[in-house]
């Protein structure tokens, strides 16, 4: 009895671990949701916010590559420019990775302990080989 008890203790935390946290749903809706505003910050020139968006190692890799502070290096990053009619058409969940797709751009996301943050964006996919980003994070 104790076995079996270990056992299915053992399945819930393995499931539970497997599902990340909230239904896959939510967290392509909470991704997707990052994205849009990321665009809007963009749209607006509010790339303080833009920034914040951005996973560290992201924000860090963008600041070294343009010898710029984020604020100013994204907004010369080449981003495709987000428009007021910015949609959403695909969104991919693995684990605590996920890659949205827009009318304009994709981007990739991070799972963060505060949510999803931006690893990736202004991203062009390339017949068998990896995307080209425009910013991205090591």
């Amino acid at each position: 009895m104790r076995g079996a008890r270990a056992g299915a203790l053992a399945a819930v935390l393995l499931a539970a671990a497997l599902s990340g946290c909230g239904s896959v749903q939510e967290r392509e809706d909470s991704a997707s949701a990052v994205v849009l505003r990321f665009q809007e910050h963009l749209r607006m020139t509010d790339t303080a916010r833009g920034c914040a968006a951005l996973a560290p190692g992201t924000r860090d890799e963008l600041e070294q590559n343009a010898e710029l502070p984020c604020t100013r290096a994204l907004s010369d990053a080449g981003l495709p420019k987000a428009g007021t009619a910015d949609e959403v058409r695909a969104v991919d969940v693995y684990g605590r990775q996920a890659r949205v797709v827009t009318n304009r751009d994709t981007l990739f996301l991070s799972s963060f302990p505060g949510g999803w943050k931006i690893t990736a964006a202004g991203c062009t996919e390339r017949p068998e080989m990896p995307y080209q980003c425009l910013i991205k994070g090591g």
